[in-house]
């Protein structure tokens, strides 16, 4: 049997995922299994008119069943968009995807007459994409499903189009998540947009997809998977399916991030890099904690990398934590079979990863500055992972951790 044929695999948890190489062959299909029949490919400005999204768009043109588009109108912002005889492309999703990029997107997707969307890139595009399908058939304003108490009961459920999900980098595993985190760019906070059916009815997890995928972007998205997994394993609570799936995560990562970042060509690599970024954003409905809670509002105002972000802060996080996750940090550290274990081994080895993958030591080697540490600390505080965290944290300390962060000063934030 060939490597790829193991490494192949149909799977129904949390939703239906096509794995292995070769199989956004099968896109057609899943938009056919999902419904659609003039689906709106929703990408990154990285990726528009790339042989990626080039060959998709042939896949689906050639498919029977599949309605040929309207031309779009001119006021669809054509600069991010491309039409072609069966199906439509906007590509104009940027980092920390904004309600500016989902209102375009939306007037792309009507004008279009679509009635799906296949969400195709990274996390940003992944996220957008989500919420353009979500917001496809809503008369209220987007902020008025933000992930608060029951909100998400305000949507009216037969506006929600159907997704096809198709990750391009194996991080934030948003391909498996019923949310899509937003930037409101008027006040420079990140929104948590939250309903069921958000959910894709299919995604397509294809390793090859995953090749090009420069070595910082690689380790940067790996390590925001493994701080997925992280944090929703030291989270309080009671949620042991989410446990083993993040511990799983957490070995894969630890096996096979190294790998994908020396040989980008390692398709073994790569497609177990992709489980484990669905394995996180499975495992974390249990919860996520400080790391989070400070990189949205890092990302807001700073428009950082959100996966890079989350590689700098996480040992910050990790030390004013310890005193709670003593004991989980040991059972990691055995799953990992690492040299030294306990937090002390456990936070040595994060250390040495993130030296050996590029990763910097402090936000200001990104461009970060303590000149709104105040507003940092306080959108930190109010951010829904804030309430994951193992040790309640208020606005203060998450302010602390940032300026330490910030400075690179990792033994100034030891928890009391």
């Amino acid at each position: 049997m060939s490597s790829s044929a193991i490494l192949r695999g149909n799977w129904n948890y949390p939703t239906t995922i096509w794995a292995g190489p070769g199989r956004i062959a099968e896109l057609a299909t899943a938009c056919a299994r999902a419904g659609m029949s003039r689906p709106l490919i929703v990408t990154d400005e990285g990726l528009l008119g790339t042989p990626m999204i080039d060959s998709a768009l042939a896949a689906l043109r050639s498919a029977a069943g599949l309605e040929r588009s309207a031309t779009l109108p001119h006021t669809a912002t054509l600069e991010h968009t491309a039409t072609l005889e069966d199906a439509a492309v906007f590509g104009g999703v940027r980092g920390n995807p904004a309600l500016s990029h989902v209102e375009a997107g939306l007037a792309v997707y009507r004008g279009g007459g679509h009635d799906g969307v296949i969400a195709f890139g990274g996390g940003s595009a992944l996220d957008a994409g989500k919420v353009i399908a979500f917001m496809s058939g809503q008369s209220r304003p987007l902020w008025d499903f933000e992930d608060i108490g029951d909100w998400w009961t305000r949507a009216d459920p037969a506006g929600i189009a159907p997704v096809v999900a198709v990750p391009t980098t194996a991080g934030t595993g948003s391909e498996v998540g019923r949310a899509g985190v937003i930037l409101n760019e008027q006040t420079h906070q990140k929104k948590i947009i939250f309903h069921p059916q958000m959910m894709p009815r299919v995604v397509i997890a294809d390793p090859e997809l995953t090749v090009g995928l420069p070595r910082a972007v690689t380790a940067a998205t790996g390590i925001d998977a493994f701080v997925h997994c992280f944090e929703a394993f030291c989270a309080p609570g009671f949620h042991p399916l989410a446990d083993g799936v993040a511990l799983e995560g957490m070995r894969l990562i630890h096996r096979f991030l190294p790998r994908a970042c020396a040989n980008g060509k390692d398709i073994e690599a790569r497609a177990q890099m992709l489980a484990a970024a669905s394995m996180g954003a499975t495992a974390f409905q249990k919860g996520l904690g400080g790391v989070h809670a400070i990189a949205h509002p890092v990302g807001s105002w700073f428009n950082t990398h959100h996966g890079l972000t989350n590689a700098i802060i996480l040992p910050y996080v990790m030390r004013f934590n310890r005193r709670a996750i003593n004991d989980k940090t040991d059972v990691i550290a055995r799953i990992l079979d690492l040299p030294e274990r306990g937090f002390d081994g456990f936070l040595a080895w994060v250390l040495a990863l993130r030296t050996e993958l590029g990763i910097p030591h402090s936000l200001a080697d990104i461009g970060v500055d303590t000149d709104n540490a105040a507003v940092i600390g306080r959108e930190a505080a109010i951010d829904p992972s804030a309430s994951g965290n193992p040790i309640p944290v208020d606005a203060a300390q998450l302010q602390h951790i940032f300026r330490a962060a910030v400075n690179g000063t990792l033994g100034a934030v030891d928890a009391a």
